[in-house]
């Protein structure tokens, strides 16, 4: 029973269960009908909806269209009423310029037409013109015939007799232009170089001292004069033979004159004795002792002296076998003049003219300081004292302008250089101020003879003065022979071929004179 009723339940179980779900089943596909149903009414709706928005989209588009175009048609009529404008003002523009084309051609046409006329004109005047040439050609040879028979000369003559006038007048011309030429140039050259050298020479201070071939050695009493000549003679001699330098013991009292040309042995031997006489030992062997010390000490003042004049001058970067022959120029003299403080002084002038021209006053100074360095050793070898101090430089390796500035400094070659060019006048103020130099009296007299026979030697001359201890040329012309134009050339001349023939320190004037007198006698 308990079976029965087991299957039983589960039968109606399973009955219950098949209909519960067929009902289930039913419910959804109603429900899912339902809702596709529901689903296609909103599909329905939304294309419905599309399609109104399509057509309001599509009448908005429309509208636009129209609106652009409408938009589009007035911006296309604006244009072509502005183009239609402008194509108006064009043409207004190119028929004005047509106009004005026309009437400038027209201008043209009637300025052809008159130039033609005016060509005519022209030829018409140019041969006529030239019937008037042949008229005054015809003319001019009757004259020239009559003028040939009234003066008696020739055409060739007459051009002669013309030319020899115009060349008169010319000499007077030019002789006039170069007189007003030279004083004025001389005017303006001498105020220049008085001011310059002027102030060169205040700025320079230098000792104006005078060398001679002697040199006095003081002594304490006239006993130590025996004692210097020694048994004999033998210690005066020892020390001439030594020093080669003469002794002159006099009747000068208290003193021994040394004398000799050349002055570093006459200052060793000066030396030397001065040495002996402070000692009081005085034999051969002493006397030998103290010039071979002498001789060092003055070795050890030629290499100051050196030193000293590169430093006074302010050139450095000499080489010390340099500064050693400059200081041998301590013992060196010209005309009476030492050559240290002459090369000195003429280092100092350069540099300051040099400085006030604008140009290298560092250069002026060093070959002012190094152009007569060759007279350190001059005696020693052939040659002059230029040729000599070019091949102590060149050796050295001193600048070509230095060399060329030495070689210079006499005239010996052109200058290359300002400073080369300053050199050599300071040279000449330095050698040519007062009490710088002496001459020997035949020296003297052969200059003056030599500017007398230099001024004798021109035409027309009839006396000349050397004056102003050879300074100035006063030359006294035959006034029949010399007029005042020639006199003005003849002073050039004069000047020129003494500047070519004569050596000279400074400058010399060239003084011409004419002299005319009329004569009469009141009776």
């Amino acid at each position: 029973m308990d079976d029965i009723f087991t299957l039983e339940s589960i039968t109606l179980s399973a009955i219950v269960l098949v209909i519960s779900v067929s009902v289930t089943a039913f419910i959804f596909v109603q429900k899912e009908k339902n809702n596709e149903k529901k689903g296609l009414s909103k599909v329905k709706n939304a294309e419905n909806e599309a399609k109104k928005i399509i057509e309001e989209a599509s009448k908005s588009a429309e509208a636009e269209r129209k609106e652009k175009v409408i938009l589009a048609k007035e911006e296309i009529q604006k244009e072509r009423a502005e183009l239609d404008k402008e194509i108006k003002e064009r043409r207004a523009e190119s028929q004005k310029q047509e106009k004005r084309l026309v009437q400038k051609e027209e201008s043209l046409d009637k300025k052809i037409e008159n130039l033609e006329k005016k060509e005519l004109q022209l030829a018409e005047k140019m041969k006529e013109i030239e019937e008037q040439k042949q008229e005054l050609d015809s003319f001019k040879d009757k004259q020239v015939a009559e003028l040939e028979r009234i003066s008696g000369l020739s055409q060739d003559e007459a051009k002669n007799y013309l030319l020899n006038i115009l060349k008169e007048s010319l000499t007077h011309d030019s002789a006039i232009m170069i007189k007003e030429f030279e004083t004025k140039t001389k005017e303006e050259a001498n105020k220049k170089a008085k001011e310059l050298i002027t102030y060169a020479v205040q700025k320079c201070a230098a000792d104006h001292t005078s060398e001679t071939t002697v040199s006095v050695v003081p002594l304490p009493s006239d006993d130590m004069k025996g004692r210097i000549i020694g048994r004999e003679g033998r210690n005066i001699k020892a020390l001439e033979t030594l020093t080669g330098i003469d002794l002159i013991i006099d009747d000068t009292p208290e003193a021994v004159i040394l004398s000799g040309f050349d002055p570093i042995r006459r200052e060793v031997a000066r030396i030397a004795l001065e040495n002996l006489v402070t000692d009081g030992r005085i034999h051969p062997a002493r006397i030998e002792e103290a010039v071979e010390k002498a001789k060092e000490e003055l070795e050890a003042i030629i290499k100051d002296e050196g030193e000293r004049a590169s430093m006074e001058t302010g050139v450095i970067g000499l080489h010390s076998d340099i500064l050693k022959l400059i200081g041998k120029l301590k013992y060196r003299t010209s005309y009476g003049q030492n050559v240290l403080n002459h090369s000195i002084e003429v280092s100092q002038l350069a540099g300051i003219m040099a400085e006030e021209l604008g140009f290298d006053p560092k250069l002026a100074k060093r070959a002012g300081l190094l152009h007569d360095i060759g007279k350190s050793i001059d005696h020693e070898m052939e040659g002059t004292h230029v040729e000599i101090g070019v091949d102590i430089l060149k050796k050295f390796k001193e600048s070509d302008a230095v060399i060329n500035a030495v070689q210079a400094h006499h005239g010996d070659v052109e200058p290359k250089t300002m400073e080369a060019v300053l050199v050599q006048a300071a040279d000449a103020i330095s050698a040519s101020r007062p009490g710088a130099r002496r001459e020997t009296l035949e020296t003297y007299i052969k200059r003056l003879e030599k500017l007398e026979e230099i001024a004798d030697s021109f035409e027309g001359v009839d006396k000349s003065f050397a004056i102003q201890a050879g300074r100035e040329v006063r030359i006294i012309v035959k006034p029949e022979n010399v007029d005042d134009d020639k006199m003005v050339l003849m002073a050039r001349d004069i000047a020129k071929r003494i500047e070519d023939e004569m050596d000279y320190p400074g400058q010399i004037k060239v003084n011409v004179v004419r002299e005319t007198r009329a004569i009469e006698y009141a009776k």
